[in-house]
């Protein structure tokens, strides 16, 4: 490509001004406030995530909670749906079915997760709305904390940190509700016996309080390791929060319809002055982005002051930007290699579970041979094998069950508690077993059968 065919360089003009906003300047990050389609967006994902944490623990199902992780007594309930250990594999699934939600949503959109759904990220974005409504925005947040300790001011920074610990606690309180029935909690509260609990609401809330309230951006920025390795998920074809260069530079301060002969952007500094983690976007992308959109917000809101067309900051890919791809055609991004190979990997996935959730059977049973006899001669002249079996029943009601032992005419079972074993629901029976049969016969399999009737 000769000189002539390069296309020109985007003159990057240097800010005028920094406006004092401590992000410029490596301090403290206290956001602005601000309004529009994306932060409604975060407002309503902080809602519903919130509603489904704090709402899920006090839902009821046949009599029992609905969600509980009971970890004492080796149960896990989902709805009608009721877990053992023995089906790990489940969970195993789950967690393969959130990494490849993850890593589609990431290379189709950036870090959507980060900016709308991570509990960081709610929890700063609920604290942050609490600081504001006592302290004030931003300016008046730091024009109070440089001022002098007074009764004032410590009655408005002590009612904050109240509210704050009180928001902890109850979050605390409500994710021992998941693992503790929340119910008893609850009637626990009057007279604080909690029992080993309180460890841990207290430590749960002193978590959030912590991370939400003083760490902050710290987590996004220097703690989170997701951010780290993003940059794998990532192509030119990822939706993020881009500045365009060709349109915004050189920027520079002007007044409202004055042609200057300058860029688009006023260097105005208020898409810094909103980010969480302080950043400048007009920089590029930065591993601190954690793509919320409050910048495009920010840069919306200047942009109509000043009569010039939304979009300046937006969501959009880098083969756009370049001119690569069209405009307008949103579409063409979905089309890729990348994106379908993980949409196919996680339906499979979830088609797997699906049908095998759909296809379990509530019945199961553990056969143990006793380590301690190998097989033994009876009084009778017979060879007995004795076996710890382990009968469970993962339905709602209880059920009954016969173990028989089948394949040669002198093969008899004999059992501690009789032929017939009743288990409760979602509960399981242990019982021992002993087997005979008459010398020679060889090695037999044990067969189980249901007894029809009441309760089976």
């Amino acid at each position: 490509m000769t000189d002539t065919q390069r296309p020109a360089a985007v003159p990057v003009a240097p800010p005028k001004s920094r406006r004092g906003n401590p992000a410029l300047r490596g301090l403290r990050v206290q956001p602005h406030s601000v309004s529009g389609w994306f932060a409604n967006w975060r407002i309503a994902m902080v809602v519903v995530t919130q509603l489904v944490f704090y709402g899920v623990p006090w839902l009821q199902w046949d009599g029992r909670q609905a969600v509980l992780f009971d970890l004492g007594a080796r149960k896990f309930y989902f709805g009608p749906l009721v877990l053992f250990p023995q089906d790990f594999i489940y969970l195993t699934g789950l967690l393969i079915t959130c990494a490849l939600a993850l890593f589609l949503f990431t290379s189709v959109a950036g870090r959507l997760w980060c900016g709308y759904s991570c509990p960081q990220t709610v929890y700063t974005e609920m604290f942050l709305w609490i600081e504001r409504a006592i302290e004030g925005d931003g300016p008046a947040q730091r024009r109070l904390s440089a001022q002098a300790w007074h009764a004032r001011k410590i009655a408005i920074k002590g009612s904050k940190h109240a509210i704050w610990a009180t928001l902890g606690l109850w979050t605390g309180f409500t994710f021992v509700g998941f693992f503790v029935p929340i119910q008893q909690l609850w009637a626990a509260i009057p007279s604080f016996e909690f029992g080993g609990e309180a460890f841990w609401i207290l430590f749960y809330g002193f978590f959030t309080y912590y991370n939400a309230g003083w760490l902050r951006e710290k987590i996004c920025k220097f703690m989170c390791p997701y951010a780290r390795f993003q940059s794998v998920m990532f192509d030119a074809d990822t939706l993020i929060v881009t500045y365009d260069a060709a349109r915004g530079e050189p920027r520079g301060i002007r007044k409202k319809g004055e042609d200057s002969g300058l860029g688009s952007c006023v260097d105005c500094g208020f898409c810094v002055a909103v980010c969480p983690t302080g950043i400048d976007i007009r920089k590029g992308l930065q591993i601190e982005c954690i793509s919320c959109g409050a910048c495009i917000d920010a840069c919306d809101q200047v942009m109509d002051r000043m009569e010039m067309p939304r979009g300046l900051i937006r969501y959009s890919t880098e083969n756009v930007l370049t001119g690569k791809r069209p405009k307008g055609r949103w579409y063409t991004h979905l089309l890729r290699t990348r994106v379908i190979g993980y949409s196919a990997v996680l339906l499979a996935v979830v088609g797997a579970m699906v049908v095998s959730l759909a296809l379990r059977d509530p019945f199961r049973v553990n056969v143990m041979r006793e380590a301690s006899v190998l097989s033994r001669p009876t009084a009778d002249g017979r060879i007995e094998n004795l076996y710890r079996i382990k009968v469970f029943n993962m339905d709602e009601h209880p059920r009954r069950y016969r173990l028989v032992a089948a394949g040669l005419p002198s093969l008899t079972v004999a059992s501690t508690e009789g032929a017939v074993v009743t288990v409760p629901a979602i509960s399981f029976h242990t019982l021992e077993v002993y087997v005979r049969v008459d010398p020679g016969a060889g090695a037999q399999r044990l067969a189980r059968h249901r007894v029809p009737g009441d309760g089976a």
